[in-house]
């Protein structure tokens, strides 16, 4: 019997990947039952699970795929970016270094981080992938002579932290998403050396 290359299982785990990202952001955490999974994947239960422990393993893996992959676009543009695509997304204007329905698994995310004490503590070991992401980034930044020197690195990075988690919550909510691309220029600019300081 001829054993299944790497190549495929690569190939059979991202289309898991890609199928469960839409289902859990159409449908939440609970509401993304297996059957559902099934159908979104257009794999059996035996195939999914084959490649992941349980349906808590799935969504992890899930969400630390979108986590490195937005690192990749911090390492590359910065977090100002990020947040920029999620708003694309929302309105409809779809960002090919996100993909479809990142929105839905981030916000998702959120919500299980407030409710399960254990998921918590499992995406906690995760999470720091874009921190340090977006740290290396401002250091960059701020070695080219770019990124304001008043402002310690770490202070910094927290902040875009928690303006895209604003930003996640505002999109939640359903909020009006009508002056949110100026509002991430001002948060950009906040963070820029000015050459006059």
């Amino acid at each position: 019997m001829p054993r299944v290359s790497q190549d495929h299982l690569d190939a059979r785990r991202r289309q898991i990947l890609d199928g469960s990202r839409s289902c859990f952001a159409r449908f939440g955490y609970e509401g993304a039952t297996v059957r559902r999974l099934e159908e979104a994947t257009g794999l059996s239960r035996g195939a999914i699970f084959h490649h992941f422990k349980d349906k808590e393993s799935l969504f992890l893996a899930l969400a630390e795929d979108d986590a490195t992959r937005m690192a990749d676009v911090v390492a590359e543009q910065g977090l100002v970016q990020v947040m920029r695509n999620l708003l694309d997304e929302s309105t409809g204007v779809e960002e090919p270094a996100l993909g479809a329905d990142w929105l839905g698994t981030r916000l998702e995310v959120s919500r299980r981080l407030r409710t399960d004490h254990e998921f918590r503590q499992r995406w906690a070991q995760r999470s720091e992938l874009l921190t340090a992401a977006t740290r290396a980034r401002l250091q960059w930044q701020r070695d080219s002579g770019n990124l304001r020197d008043d402002v310690d690195i770490d202070v910094l990075t927290a902040y875009l932290e928690l303006v895209l988690e604003g930003l996640v919550s505002h999109l939640a909510m359903g909020l009006p998403a009508d002056h949110l691309a100026s509002v991430l220029v001002l948060v950009e600019e906040s963070v820029r050396r000015h050459r006059g300081r």
